[in-house]
């Protein structure tokens, strides 16, 4: 049975997942009618607005990375 290679995921991708992430966390509470998931993700929005903003800057940095590669 041959097994396919994994590749690591790049950059560019991580940094869109914590951005769902992170949205994700931000936009919940205003949509969930339990008062308990209410305020716990209520109180992880300081969670949310780290993962929005780790991955904004790791699909920056990995765009950054792939103008360089092609200016060479």
């Amino acid at each position: 049975m041959a097994s396919r290679p994994s590749r690591a995921p790049r950059m560019f991708e991580r940094g869109l997942m914590c951005i769902l992430i992170g949205a994700a966390v931000l936009i919940a509470p205003r949509f969930l009618t339990s008062p308990q998931w209410h305020d716990m993700l209520a109180g992880a929005q300081v969670v949310g607005w780290f993962a929005l903003v780790l991955g904004i800057a790791l699909v920056v940095v990995d765009l950054v990375q792939r103008a360089r590669r092609k200016a060479r």
